[in-house]
């Protein structure tokens, strides 16, 4: 998956004010990019235990097929393929934690570890209002190892 759009990097607390801005100003923006894919459909990226600083803080984008012209001050971010466990949740932005939470609880029942080391995605529905953070449905994405192929 390749996004085009903003890296928040901010201490922790501040990114629940700070993803919603950067939301909305890819919002506002978003006739600059080319190639886009799903249109409206915004997706953050981050990883839980970043290797590296490249890797570290939150990447709110827009899927495109191919990286071409890349609009001033934004970046680009090439997700590989990987395997997730995802739950939808609807509700107030300040409440995804408990969400997570759930899909973490899920995933140790299933048997599934989580692969701290990848990216986990935030799958933002068209219908969402970047200035109504009260009211959010989003894809959580959480990356897991596969218990079949013995990954580790």
């Amino acid at each position: 998956m390749k996004l085009v759009g903003f890296r928040v990097l901010c201490e922790g607390e501040e990114y629940i004010e700070e993803i919603p801005k950067a939301a909305r100003k890819l919002k506002e923006r978003m006739e600059e990019i080319q190639h886009v894919m799903n249109e409206g459909q915004q997706i953050g990226a981050f990883v839980v235990e970043a290797g590296s600083p490249e890797e570290d803080g939150y990447w709110v984008g827009i899927e495109v097929s191919t990286f071409e012209d890349v609009p001033s001050s934004m970046a680009t971010l090439t997700i590989p393929p990987q395997t997730y466990a995802t739950i939808q949740h609807k509700g107030p932005n300040d409440q995804i934690r408990e969400t997570y939470t759930a899909l973490h609880k899920w995933t140790a029942i299933q048997g599934y570890r989580r692969a701290n080391h990848r990216w986990s995605l935030e799958i933002y529905h068209q219908e969402n209002d970047p200035e109504n953070v009260c009211e959010v449905q989003v894809e959580l994405c959480d990356p897991i190892y596969l218990k079949s192929y013995g990954e580790v």
